[in-house]
């Protein structure tokens, strides 16, 4: 809806004329976005071709976001290379190869710095540059955006851009700051960490920490993996992408794209359109023989529809996965060990592995269940565990924090946000995110979020879900400004309703009722357990059905104030 103008409000199509009748100074820029991963480089691509005044503030030094950050070993894709390139250029997908069917995160990197070279990025890009601050201020309908080194940006439109996973927790270990060799978390890896005939211990099994213990196992002297809570894992099955088999894929994007775009999650796997019931036994085990010797998330993601909604469904798959993982594992001890007992599979995330269970046949790799010996402290040498006479000290070189992220709210509670009469929105957030769409939140007005909680983005195939919404947010900024929109703002009963079909939706699948970084769960963080709506379960075709109906009916979940008409 748009409001009558607001008396002695700024005019964004005539800034500088409008600036001298108010009296009040020009924002800055008219879009700031904080953040230069693969989400904030396409958005600011279509903000630039769109002619706007935009800058990006990007916290690291240079474009990836996440692919920048992480350097730990074994970090790569878990989509299919081709289809997590963006798809919005022609002559981008035709010169790009790549080489691996799940890329490593050099080649990614490699990838996103093209992008940036081959479209002019980086010089609207502000790089080391660390946001702590954005304020809202009502009386010249802008943002003021601080950044570390003490300077104020103002903005009309604040977009935010930061990574779902880019703020790492690690545990409280007594006796930490005593050890003396290196403790580090996976987000923070290094690049001249060397640990070949290293002493390594890794705490944490989630996806990072898999990923690690495959890679390092038969390069470090000895392994110690500390686990507390096993996760259901799936072969990755990646390998080389030839030329010949590369340009078969480049002949196909436009189906590629097209399964993407009709998948829930916009991977190339869509769900089989059976039931369990629907076929016999014998033909269950077949497929999912089938799906788990094929690359990728098929055993996830494109088994048969009710595997991830129902109880009876998902405990069959579930026995199938952990008899794989005892055939793999040579210890019985050892392979009960790695089997969840307190959530089927798919119910979390399933972390992609190349001979993950195969690492505990090794010699010189340990796996520590921390549930019957639990990490007393850290030792300057070392780590001790268990209690009285099953007192034990295990001697590491280097300690591995893969124990996860603040996830999705993360990025936004480190950034000290204030809107609408000095509310906070890490403190309206305090006991789960509230938004419409995952875009905007109540007293908040023109922060746009284009990675944010309940949003499309949060736990699909990532590049797919950030084009669907910045192909809808930039026709929504090119409305407000063509429309000398100065002050956009959702409104509380849009963003009640979003709430209540989110929980709906989220109610359906068995994903609601486990405790992962989904539901914003995370042992390393002082807070209850109650869970928190952070992902958007009702898949992209219908997310997308909605919002376009949104834009459709002229954004009625949206207050709009324009710019008052300037007296000649």
């Amino acid at each position: 809806m748009v409001n009558e103008p607001l008396s002695g409000s700024l005019r964004i199509a005539d800034q500088a004329a409008g600036a001298e009748a108010s009296g009040r100074a020009e924002p800055e820029y008219q879009f700031v976005i904080i953040g230069a991963g693969v989400c904030g480089m396409y958005q600011l691509y279509r903000l630039l071709e769109m002619g706007v005044k935009v800058t990006v503030l990007e916290l690291n030094g240079d474009v990836g976001g996440t692919w920048f950050r992480n350097r730990y070993p074994g970090c790569r894709f878990d989509s299919e290379s081709f289809t997590y390139g963006y798809s919005f250029s022609p002559e981008l997908l035709k010169e790009w190869n790549w080489s691996e069917r799940f890329a490593a995160r050099p080649e990614t990197l490699r990838y996103l710095n093209h992008v940036a070279d081959k479209f002019n990025l980086r010089e609207h890009i502000q790089f080391n540059t660390k946001v702590v601050g954005a304020t809202w201020d009502e009386d010249h309908l802008q943002w003021r955006v601080r950044t570390e080194d003490g300077r104020e940006i103002t903005t009309r439109f604040l977009m935010t851009a930061m990574g779902m996973l880019s703020v790492p927790t690690s545990p409280r270990l007594p006796g930490l700051e005593t050890f003396q060799g290196r403790a580090l978390h996976t987000f923070d890896w290094p690049e001249d960490l060397n640990v070949s005939g290293k002493r390594v211990a890794v705490i944490g099994t989630g996806s990072t920490g898999v990923q690690v213990i495959s890679t390092i196992a038969d390069q470090v002297e000895q392994l110690t993996v500390f686990q507390l809570d096993p996760n259901w894992c799936a072969p990755l099955h990646n390998g080389p992408i030839g030329a010949e088999e590369m340009a078969q894929i480049k002949d196909s994007y436009d189906e590629i794209f097209r399964r993407c775009f009709e998948s829930p999650n916009g991977f190339i796997h869509r769900p089989d359109r059976r039931h369990t019931t629907d076929v016999t036994r014998e033909e269950r085990l077949a497929r999912w023989e089938e799906l788990y010797n094929s690359p990728g998330f098929g055993i996830w993601l494109g088994n048969f529809r009710d595997t991830l909604m129902d109880e009876a469904a998902n405990a069959e798959l579930t026995e199938f996965i952990a008899g794989k993982i005892r055939e793999r594992v040579k210890d019985p001890v050892v392979a009960e060990k790695l089997i969840p007992k307190d959530h089927g599979f798919g119910t979390k995330r399933v972390p992609l592995e190349t001979r993950y269970y195969e690492a505990y046949n090794r010699s010189n790799v340990e796996l520590v269940d921390l549930n019957e010996t639990p990490i007393r402290e850290v030792t300057p040498t070392g780590i001790r565990i268990g209690d009285g006479e099953n007192t034990r000290d295990i001697d590491v070189d280097i300690i591995v924090f893969g124990t996860g992220f603040d996830a999705v709210t993360g990025a936004f509670d480190r950034i000290d946000f204030v809107g609408e009469n000095g509310v906070r929105l890490r403190d309206k957030w305090a006991a789960g995110p509230d938004t419409a769409f995952g875009v905007q939140t109540t007293a908040f007005p023109n922060l746009l979020m284009l990675v944010g909680p309940q949003s499309g983005s949060v736990g699909a195939n990532f590049p797919r879900a950030i084009e669907d919404i910045v192909n809808w947010m930039t026709p929504f900024v090119s409305y407000l400004l063509e429309h000398d929109i100065v002050r956009v703002a959702v409104t509380p009963e849009a963003e009640q309703a979003w709430l209540d079909h989110v929980a709906e939706v989220n109610d359906k699948v068995l994903m609601s009722k486990a405790k992962s970084w989904f539901t914003g769960f995370n042992r390393n963080i002082a807070r209850d357990d109650k869970p928190r709506m952070l992902v958007y379960t009702g898949g992209a075709v219908r997310y997308r059905r909605l919002v376009a109906e949104e834009a459709a009916n002229g954004y009625p979940s949206f207050t709009m104030t324009p710019a008052p008409q300037r007296v000649p």
